[in-house]
Formats: C-alpha cells, structure tokens, sequence
C-alpha cells in the first residue's frame, strides 16, 4: 500500500530545505543584496497592495524567469547564487515556489515566514491598499 502524500506533509517538506526568513529580517536580506520576487496574482496584489522595489513574476512562470539557463529569464537571473526571496499572500505558495526554485540550483531562493501579510503587519512594504 503506497503512503499518500498531503498539502501539509509537502508543505513541510519544502520548508525543512529554506531557511525562511521573518518579516523584521528582510530589511537586512535587502541590504545584503537579496531580491524580492512577489508571485501573487495581479487581483491578489490590486486587492492587498503592492510590495515596493519587488520584481512580479506570477508563480506559473517563476521556474522559467528565475533560472539563469531559460531563454525566458529575466535579466536579474545572472546565476545560480542571486539570493532570491519569495513572497506570497501568507507565507505557503512562496515555501513551496522556493523549494522548487531550490530543485533548479538556486540555493539561496527562500520566502518569507506568513508572507505580504507579515510584512504590512510589521510595518514593512510599501504600497497597502
């Protein structure tokens, strides 16, 4: 009998290879070079506000923007060391989209612990509608 897998096991599992950082952290993780990449969908964004200085990708294309060897990556993709921090709504879609951007080589892609919603509750972001 095959053993069936959840959201929550794959959810932990993503996480126990990130090392997350808090909403008060991302303030130094900027300062020493990191880039945010915020992958909520536009209505997400237009409805919660936007995040200042993030690049938007929407997850469905994240891998491909992200990767330095895609054709279709961003000119920020330089290599396989850019520390990349995810954000999402509260800090699950991100764990999981780092985790996958991890798989791609990028090391240094994480998120951040509850996501857009912990940094406007710290007082950290920039546009909040």
């Amino acid at each position: 009998m095959s053993s069936v897998t959840t959201i929550d096991d794959l959810l932990l599992q993503a996480r126990a290879g990130l090392d997350r950082i808090s909403a008060p952290e991302l303030p130094t993780a900027l300062a020493d070079g990191a880039l945010v990449v915020d992958i909520r969908p536009a209505a997400q964004r237009a409805q919660e506000g936007e995040f200042d200085g993030a690049l938007v990708i929407e997850r469905n294309v994240l891998e491909w923007r992200l990767d330095p060897a895609s054709d279709a990556r961003i000119p920020e993709a330089v290599d396989h060391d850019v520390p990349w921090v995810v954000i999402c709504s509260q800090g699950y879609t991100s764990s999981l989209a780092a985790a996958s951007l991890q798989l791609l080589g990028l090391h240094r892609a994480t998120d951040v612990i509850g996501g857009y919603e912990a940094l406007i509750a710290a007082g950290i972001s920039g546009t909040s509608r």
